[in-house]
């Protein structure tokens, strides 16, 4: 029996989106293509499409699943600091879902799965929201930490960082950055880093 013919339904479509993800990994997701990823897979050439339609259809489901883990990694944890934290845990070890998921050209903005996951993301990211304390406007306060955590994790999967960061731990360097830009009550687990309405192209929108 050939591997073509023991994939299940569920299976398949896991593994044409591992495929995808090796290669926006190593390339980018310029360098998608659906017969080649059905080449990677093992499967018919026909299969992608028969799951994702197109090109855009396997980005915007690479993006949805990219928020789901999002909120994974975001539940049960509360303040600036900690909630920074695990938003650069999440980009470095899920690095092509996080170069797709921000890339709103990339993706079909109106897909039930990608809006589902994008909302419970939303919905993490926004738990416990009270404000940061003494910020007269919570709003620019949390586009500001988003920005912090965002510009951060990028610059750390682009290598940039390697430099300042010598032998330093960046979870540790983002604490520290954290303090310095929120001042001594973000380290006590007040505030988070998100805006309660963020760009309509991020998971605070």
């Amino acid at each position: 029996m050939t591997r073509r013919n023991t994939y299940h339904h569920g299976d398949l479509r896991q593994a044409v989106l591992a495929a995808a993800l090796g290669v926006i990994a190593a390339e980018g997701p310029g360098a998608l293509s659906l017969r080649d990823l059905a080449r990677r897979a093992g499967v018919s050439h026909a299969a992608p499409a028969h799951h994702f339609g197109d090109r855009t259809g396997l980005l915007t489901a690479v993006a949805a699943q990219g928020y789901g883990l999002l909120a994974d990694a975001l539940a049960g944890v509360g303040g600036l600091r900690e909630r920074g934290v695990r938003y650069v845990r999440f980009a470095t070890e899920h690095p092509a879902h996080f170069q797709v998921m921000f890339q709103p050209e990339l993706l079909r903005a109106d897909d039930p799965d990608l809006v589902a996951a994008k909302d419970r993301a939303s919905a993490e990211l926004r738990t416990g929201v009270t404000g940061l304390p003494d910020v007269p406007d919570p709003r620019t306060a949390g586009i500001a930490a988003w920005s912090l955590a965002h510009g951060f994790a990028t610059l750390l999967l682009s290598r940039n960082l390697d430099g300042p960061l010598t032998d330093r731990d960046p979870e540790e360097l983002f604490r520290a950055l954290t303090a310095l830009t929120f001042g001594t009550g973000a380290p006590g687990g007040t505030g988070t880093p998100e805006a309660d309405d963020g760009p309509d192209d991020s998971p605070t929108r």
